[in-house]
């Protein structure tokens, strides 16, 4: 068993570090006050390769193992959480959809723009009464038969049955009102449960039909437009369905499983961000004649918050290496993301409760890091339902 990073990995943590401490993380703060996606630093991140990490050198990746992938959302994620999700849900979500299900053609026309950053991906599956409970969604994709050339953008008459009408709407959708290709699952027979969902390529841009009804105002994860789509009649080719019919709930279980290893990587991040703060505080805060951290109780806290970290890391890395390897991983990966979302809310409230009251502003970073660590307890698998996750695995 070898702990340490190979000269590649080392290579990808200190690039993306170094670009994180200078450019993320002199705009982070404004990134949380203003809200805005942030364009220019996604252009520069996608130049650095780092939207296409884990994707194959041939679809327009960097070919990287998923252990530099997981390092690389790390990163991102020390200096903006909602950086971090953009990236974790335009790769891990959207991308590896198409990676994963999509045929040759599917890949080179849609992974491709994805894989190099020209185009950003989002992932459409929760709705207002399917969150957890995916097979709840009443978002329907009908098999129609196509309408005559006059009818459709371009190209000949289409032969029956190779047209689907979507109609519905999601909720929660990372990246939704930025993205170009957007995965949207919905029921191609509502009458068969989980088998009867399937999974589509939207294109918002080509797509008549594809609404975006808002986005929320969020307590963190500032920057990453959470939205509210909405499809009227949206048509789209078969062509654009990734694998058969009825794969859409499977699909969907597979890519989560994969995404929770990078939003372990997203809760390291923040941990390691408001570790770091801490501190830097407690050794320039000085009370009674004497630095702070000379105090046994702010020593324990830093103490609990590094070891924490270290051991939301392993299992991060455990998970990655499991994937890697073509081993089952869903225990390993709901560990991950479990314990790394929790640790990163734990770790983000004692640098705040190390700051005092300062903590408790904005006048420094850590309340934002709170703000960005509790999402991480909640999307791509609720603690609720990891815990439920772990234990069938166990039994």
């Amino acid at each position: 068993m070898d702990f340490s990073l190979t000269a590649e990995q080392r290579q990808i943590r200190d690039t993306v570090a170094a670009f994180v401490d200078d450019e993320v993380v002199p705009r982070a703060a404004e990134i949380d006050e203003t809200d805005e996606f942030p364009a220019d630093l996604v252009a520069e991140m996608a130049e650095l390769g780092l939207l296409g990490m884990p994707f194959p050198e041939e679809y327009g990746g960097a070919g990287l193992d998923y252990h530099s992938y997981a390092i690389g959302i790390e990163e991102i994620s020390r200096g903006s959480g909602g950086l971090g999700t953009i990236v974790a849900a335009h790769t891990s979500l959207a991308g590896n959809m198409v990676y994963e299900f999509g045929d040759q053609a599917q890949k080179e026309e849609y992974l491709t723009p994805l894989a190099e950053g020209t185009d950003i991906g989002a992932f459409a599956l929760s709705e207002a009464g399917a969150g957890s409970d995916v097979p709840a969604m009443t978002t329907k994709a009908e098999k129609r038969e196509a309408g005559t050339a006059s009818e459709r953008s371009g190209g000949a008459a289409e032969k029956d049955g190779d047209e689907y009408v979507i109609d519905g709407g999601k909720l929660w959708t990372s990246n939704g009102s930025v993205a170009d290709t957007v995965i949207v699952f919905a029921k191609t027979d509502p009458e068969a449960g989980n088998k009867g969902i399937s999974s589509f390529v939207v294109r918002p841009e080509e797509d008549d039909g594809f609404i975006v009804e808002g986005t929320e105002h969020k307590l963190g994860d500032k920057g990453c437009p959470t939205a509210e789509l909405r499809f009227d009649d949206l048509r789209l080719p078969a062509a654009r369905r990734l694998g058969d019919e009825g794969e859409g709930f499977v699909q969907s279980l597979k890519t989560l499983n994969g995404g929770r290893i990078s939003i372990a990587a997203r809760g390291v991040g923040i941990a390691r961000a408001a570790k770091e703060e801490a501190v830097d505080y407690a050794t320039d805060r000085e009370q009674f004649d004497q630095q702070i951290a000379e105090f046994q109780a702010i020593q324990h806290k830093l103490a609990d918050m590094d070891t924490k970290i270290q051991t939301a890391k392993l299992l991060m890395h455990k998970a990655a290496d499991l994937k890697m390897a073509g081993d089952d991983y869903i225990k390993q990966a709901a560990q991950a993301k479990l314990h790394a979302s929790e640790v990163s809310r734990e770790v983000a409230n004692e640098a705040i409760q190390v700051h005092g009251g300062y903590g408790y502003t904005k006048d420094f970073p850590v309340e934002r890091y709170y703000r960005d660590a509790k999402l991480n307890e909640i999307y791509e698998g609720t603690s609720e339902v990891l815990r439920n996750t772990i234990a069938q695995r166990m039994l």
